[in-house]
């Protein structure tokens, strides 16, 4: 009989749940449009700065993975600083950089932030509590200096980090659209956006693909499938709003919303 009791057991069980929920969202969002970015309207109610929101709603998790690590046992075990460096690489960036790097005075619903702190506080749990205090007793001999050489580790490492290249350049690409003063819209077509309109999105994905793998866990599969079931529908809806407002150079043809030549 299976002990439903135990920490581990209870984590899997929260993480079945979270999987399904992952699941009706996916669904949900080729229905409505989650009201930030391109596609934010007035129905979704107060809103505040655009810069101060990313940095209020990404900095939660940076914070928990920050405590959960501080407060371990394993903290300095190279295979766990590791871990702890390559997630926290990418939300000090998200937290700290990126949001005052945006142009414009844009505005982000409220409710949108809040739904985002709830959801980062919660993945940060899942991914510090796995790494630094379950994993080190239900898992002891997965993370020993041995998988620092182990072909998941490499390659989800590489896999990682060529998302998170794309992921800065197509950044980079939608900031410098515009010169100052200009209002009009354009489409991206330089990076990855020569093969899908969504390619920070593209790059969020393999980010997390490649953390699934280089720690491979359900936990980090959970955070890959969960981005998959936001940024997945998002990019269809970006997709299609770029195919009616540039119908005179959209290449259905060659343009595909996230996967190139795919989907």
């Amino acid at each position: 009989m299976i002990d439903i009791s135990t920490p581990e057991s209870s984590f899997y069980n929260f993480l079945f749940i979270l999987f399904l929920v992952g699941l009706v969202i996916f669904v949900a969002l080729y229905f409505v449009d989650a009201g930030y970015g391109k596609m934010r309207t007035e129905k979704w109610g107060p809103a505040i700065n655009n810069k101060v929101g990313w940095c209020l709603m990404e900095m939660p998790v940076f914070v928990v993975m920050l405590y959960l690590w501080a407060i371990s046992e394993v903290k300095f075990q190279l295979p766990y600083l590791l871990f702890f460096f390559i997630f926290q690489f990418h939300y000090f960036q998200r937290s700290f950089i990126f949001p005052f790097l945006l142009k414009g005075n844009s505005k982000m619903p409220l409710v949108i932030m809040g739904l985002s702190v709830i959801w980062n506080l919660i993945n940060g749990f899942i991914q510090g509590y796995w790494l630094f205090h379950l994993a080190p007793v239900y898992a002891p001999n997965l993370y020993t200096m041995a998988w620092l050489t182990d072909w998941r580790f490499i390659l989800g490492i590489v896999i990682f980090f060529i998302g998170w290249v794309i992921n800065m350049h197509s950044d980079h690409v939608i900031r410098h659209l515009r010169k100052p003063g200009d209002t009009n819209h354009y489409l991206p077509k330089k990076g990855m956006y020569k093969y899908v309109t969504s390619a920070n999105y593209l790059g969020e994905i393999t980010e997390w693909l490649g953390f699934a793998i280089l720690t491979w866990s359900w936990a980090g599969l959970s955070f890959f499938w969960f981005s998959c079931c936001n940024l997945v529908p998002r990019a269809n809806s970006i997709y299609h709003r770029y195919e009616k407002e540039f119908a005179g150079e959209f290449d259905k043809k060659k343009l595909k919303r996230i996967i190139p030549f795919i989907y």
